[in-house]
């Protein structure tokens, strides 16, 4: 099914969102507020990047949203000089749903971190990307409870020394890549908060997507889980653990592209040397293909261990958003019958009781 099969436009996530003709700077999008997050914690990078690539959207900032949970993240909408709601403990999509369903004219942010997504919010999430509500979602992941002072979260691996698994994590972690992908998300991507240009690429794909866009970010948190990246920002190392995706190219990495992605197994990808596999059998990246199952097995490709981690858009295809359906169901029942609140209250299914 189309968005034409629903009547609805086939539009770009920008699209209805009111534009301004004055030029805008980075600055522009930074608020009076204080920053407090740690020393070198890696929200500051974030939070620059997105003050410094939303000027290129030529949005107003007034029709902007970022709404968040509860977390060292959440605090994002305090420093971001457009509208925010720092909301409640994983309710950040839901939140954001309505919005997006009442306000067309929005462009809706949603930033939350591993815990909050993906623990107490995680039915709020996976509902969102399946319904394919138009948000933005910026997912913050740094494996660790940085807030509540160091407890292990739904993305810490297993065997993961923390305050409250001081022998160890039993749990086994979510692949937050192949969540979203399990529930269909329409748009799915992963970068590193050290790498601008990559996160920046990614977010400028989330921007123009119409439908629900996660990007997970992997975020360093000095104090509690200091260097839990440090390896894929290491010059010698990661070269060989980064796969950095770009749509219709081979995937192939390394220091001068020696291993690539080849097909593995039923359904499945792995890693090989170039050489022995040849050219021909590198697996060449399209993140338009329907079936998500290409996409999944990419996303199985990076390792709790860090010794492969894929990066860029995995997945980012077309097709109806809820908020935009939901808008255009309500026009046409508008005009098939109009709005009768006694009628409604006095529908077939009320009875009179006697006295």
């Amino acid at each position: 099914m189309t968005a034409l099969d629903l009547g609805l436009p086939a539009i770009g996530g920008l699209e209805g969102v009111p534009t301004t003709d004055e030029p805008q700077k980075a600055k522009d999008y930074k608020s009076d507020q204080e920053v407090r997050w740690c020393p070198g914690c890696g929200d500051y990078i974030v939070l620059n990047a997105v003050q410094s690539f939303l000027p290129a959207l030529g949005l107003k900032r007034e029709n902007i949203v970022f709404i968040s949970g509860i977390g060292c993240s959440s605090r994002f909408p305090y420093y971001m000089n457009t509208y925010g709601m720092h909301s409640i403990h994983g309710r950040a999509p839901a939140i954001a749903t309505g919005l997006a369903t009442t306000r067309a004219d929005l462009s809706v942010w949603v930033v939350t971190g591993d815990g909050d997504a993906l623990s107490i919010g995680g039915n709020h999430l996976i509902h969102t990307l399946r319904r394919n509500v138009n948000l933005k979602i910026l997912l913050f992941n740094n494996r660790i409870y940085g807030l509540t002072k160091g407890q292990y979260s739904p993305t810490s691996e297993e065997g993961k020394i923390t305050k409250s698994t001081p022998y160890g994590s039993l749990d086994h972690p979510f692949n937050p890549v192949s969540l979203a992908l399990g529930a269909e998300a329409s748009f799915v991507g992963r970068a590193l908060d050290s790498d601008r240009a990559g996160l920046t690429e990614v977010l400028r794909q989330a921007a123009e997507h119409r439908g629900s866009a996660l990007v997970e970010i992997y975020q360093n948190c000095p104090i509690f889980n200091d260097g839990a990246f440090d390896v894929l920002k290491d010059t010698d190392e990661a070269p060989g653990r980064i796969i950095n995706l770009k749509h219709g190219e081979p995937i192939r990495f390394g220091v001068e592209g020696e291993y690539g992605v080849v097909r593995s197994g039923f359904g499945t990808l792995g890693i090989a040397r170039v050489s022995e596999a040849g050219e021909d059998a590198l697996v060449v990246h399209d993140a338009t293909l329907r079936d998500p199952s290409y996409a999944f097995a990419l996303s199985r490709l990076s390792d709790q261990d860090l010794s492969h981690v894929v990066t860029g858009v995995f997945r980012s295809v077309s097709r109806p958003a809820y908020d935009d359906a939901a808008r255009a169901q309500v026009e046409r029942a508008a005009k098939a019958q109009p709005a009768d609140l006694a009628a409604l209250l006095l529908g077939n299914d009320t009875w009179i009781v006697a006295d």
